[in-house]
């Protein structure tokens, strides 16, 4: 073979490979579809997955990994071994009954949980020890088998991840941040607001080139940032690609005239696009490097709800004056989990404890917070755990839920509880461990008599379906990784103490590193809040809400930057330079012109990075669904103060129900919002898409005024 066969070949391996993607993805949207079906058959409470497996052309393991409703007595009935209890197998660990243990040792009178030391040998009879690994969770061949937590390792190796990574802290920032000029686009009118003038813009096809250059001819000036209000121009083409990804990386990368891909500046270096579905982020300079420009989507702050760009601006000068009132520095930076990220920075303490900054965990504990600490619950609760016909259906929105859950958070270095060191404690010294800041992996077991939802997160059992679900049938035992506010509520819960059995944890002192950072932001929340209630011009009261809903996403999203995800490159290569391709990189997305790939790079040094932080917030609020005690009235509110079968679905921060509760509702943080009432009879929806339809008819019904709700 020569060079010029060589060459060829490689073209038409290339061209095969393009048309495998475009394969792959057609299969994908059938598989997704024949999912979907499936797992509305299985509602039929006749339905067999024998019946269904040769229907569907899959294996009765794969009908059941899509739908475990659909198990066979057999497969989720452990057998009993001659010569040991009985225990539950791997495969069974998620949704087998368990077989009958020992009675626990008492916390309290009315808390049951007691310490086991985890098995160490293969040959164990119990269930296999987690893999001590931090990353990509694991899975057995089979599709029915249990997902595998990772865990902390044993001996000195352990001990050694117990710690900080050295020289990395949070530290108070000792410069500005230097704003950007900005302006707002509605592509769909052509209108752009800059300052306190107003154009009408022809962009022509909407591609990044004709909307620089509209821009940049009416604002000779130029502007360093261009929020668009409206119009998602990055899906134009979107009928030409099988993913929107797809067709959102063609359009940041098509070739614009006089400029290129910025390779980033100054202290907020950002370089390069950022390639997302829905809100993607380009990012382009001059060739002469004179000029920088970047192009988001206001969507990454809130719902502009239909408001005109002008309305739009006057909600980011609102936010901006509110900041100011509580951060002389406050600068809007590109988006929320920036500016909120950069606004808790200067909340630092300059003298005590912390004044050196906060140390950052070590890459594995941050590994192992990622792995097995999840966030919102997201739930649908499908026939037969719901009537088929909803009498109604009910949402109730927790009001700026996770600002309720800042006050407390781990600080310094957290120690390993084993075990063997969990037993030996008092009662009072246990309880106070579990009420404390912790993180604990734990054997759960559903009490026999269960009857209500889910109380703790395990690791969602089959490929395709949520990282996380929530068992409930009772006599279910699982092995997960919880915090401790959920530990605590399903040890007191109102109707019967869950068995807990723990296994290992981390449990850190507690402080305050994000109490001054939320107080400030729930006042300026309170305060644009209150002006969009009061407000005597309807514009205004509508950028006020806007502005509010900004705040709420400023600590939502800095909470969730804190967690620090593995990081994942994003990339894009002319087609003509294909060998400089990373050779680890996955290719996601390609056009006649750009191929676009992405590889994992791990954990970056970064000096912000407390992902235990985040987990302590999320397993707060998720404990907050279930149980939340209301002092000033004097009453519980949440999920498990329902009756059982009323629950349909959770999402993040609302549960929905079949009927309306007498809670009370003061508008403050965590609170529980009366926010959509839809009367039935309804179907119960199946699937999301079908709650968020309902939700949505719910809201419309409840609150016709166009910007009712919580902010």
């Amino acid at each position: 073979m020569d060079s010029k066969t060589y060459t060829a070949a490689l073209a038409e391996l290339r061209a095969l490979r393009d048309e495998i993607k475009k394969k792959q993805a057609e299969v994908a949207k059938l598989e997704a579809q024949r999912a979907r079906q499936i797992s509305a058959l299985a509602a039929y409470e006749k339905a067999k997955a024998d019946r269904i497996a040769p229907a569907a052309g899959l294996s009765l393991a794969e009908v059941v990994a899509i739908a475990p409703i659909l198990a066979p007595e057999s497969l989720t009935t452990p057998a009993p071994s001659p010569s040991t209890a009985p225990a539950p197998s791997p495969e069974a660990d998620q949704t087998a009954p368990a077989a009958p243990q020992p009675a626990p040792a008492a916390l309290a009178p009315d808390m049951t949980a007691t310490a086991t030391k985890p098995p160490t040998s293969a040959a164990s009879t119990d269930e296999p020890r987690p893999s001590a690994v931090p990353g990509p969770v694991l899975r057995d061949a089979t599709p029915e088998a249990p997902r595998v937590l990772p865990s902390l390792p044993e001996g000195p190796e352990g001990d050694r991840w117990v710690g900080h990574t050295a020289n990395l802290a949070s530290t108070r920032p000792n410069f500005t941040q230097q704003a950007r000029s900005t302006a707002f686009l509605d592509t769909t009118t052509g209108m752009l607001v800059y300052r306190d003038q107003t154009h009408h813009l022809d962009l022509g096809s909407q591609s990044a080139a004709d909307i620089l250059q509209a821009v940049f001819h009416t604002i000779p000036d130029g502007v360093e940032r261009l929020y668009i209000t409206a119009g998602d121009p990055w899906h134009r083409d979107a009928d030409r690609y099988p993913f929107l990804r797809d067709a959102v990386a063609a359009w940041l990368n098509a070739p614009i005239p006089g400029w290129r891909t910025d390779t980033g500046r100054g202290k907020d270096r950002m370089a390069g696009h950022f390639v997302h579905a829905r809100n993607p982020v380009a990012r382009y300079q001059r060739e002469d490097g004179q000029q920088h420009v970047e192009i988001r989507s206001v969507g990454e702050w809130f719902d502009p709800e239909g408001a005109d760009p002008t309305v739009i601006r006057d909600a980011f000068v609102l936010l901006w004056k509110a900041l100011r009132a509580h951060w002389s520095d406050a600068v809007i930076m590109g988006s929320p989990s920036q500016t909120g990220r950069d606004l808790w920075t200067r909340t630092i303490p300059a003298r005590g404890q912390f004044a050196d900054g906060y140390p950052v965990l070590s890459e594995e504990l941050r590994g192992l917070l990622h792995a097995t600490a999840g966030q919102g619950r997201t739930e649908l609760l499908t026939p037969p755990s719901v009537p088929e016909q909803l009498p109604a259906l009910v949402e109730y929105d927790r009001t700026f839920a996770y600002a309720k859950h800042t006050w407390k958070s781990p600080v310094g270095t957290p120690r390993r509880i084993t075990a063997a060191t969990f037993a030996s404690w008092s009662e009072k010294e246990q309880t106070k461990a579990l009420f404390g800041c912790g993180h604990w992996q734990i054997r759960v077991t559903v009490p026999d008599t269960w009857n209500h939802v889910g109380l703790l997160p395990a690791p969602a059992p089959a490929p395709g379906e949520r990282a996380w679900h929530y068992p409930r049938t009772p006599g279910t035992t699982f092995t997960t990784w919880a915090g401790g506010p959920e530990v605590y509520t399903a040890l007191t819960n109102p109707l019967t103490p869950w068995k807990i059995e723990i296994l290992d944890g981390l449990l850190w002192d507690d402080g305050k590193p994000l109490d001054d950072w939320s107080k400030k932001l729930k006042e300026a929340w309170a305060s644009l809040s209150a002006q969009a209630s009061l407000h005597g011009d309807p514009t205004q009261r509508h950028a006020a809400h806007l502005a509010s809903r900004a705040v709420r996403a400023l600590l939502l999203y800095g909470i969730g930057s804190f967690a620090q995800r593995p990081r994942t490159v994003t990339g894009t290569t002319p087609r003509t330079a294909e060998r400089d391709i990373p050779a680890d990189a996955e290719i996601i997305g390609f056009d006649d012109d750009h191929v676009t790939w992405q590889r994992a790079t791990g954990f970056a040094r970064d000096p912000n990075a407390h992902p235990e932080w985040a987990a302590a917030i999320w397993s707060g609020a998720r404990a907050a669904l279930l149980s939340m005690r209301m002092r000033e009235d004097n009453t519980y509110v949440g999920a498990l103060h329902t009756p059982p079968g009323t629950v349909v679905a959770f999402r993040t921060d609302a549960v929905y129900l079949t009927a309306p509760q007498n809670w009370p509702y003061h508008g403050q943080p965590g609170e529980y919002l009366y926010k959509g009432h839809l009367p039935g009879p309804i179907p119960a929806p199946t699937t999301e898409d079908e709650l968020l339809a309902l939700r949505d008819a719910g809201r419309a019904a409840l609150h016709p005024a166009p910007h009712g709700g919580d902010a």
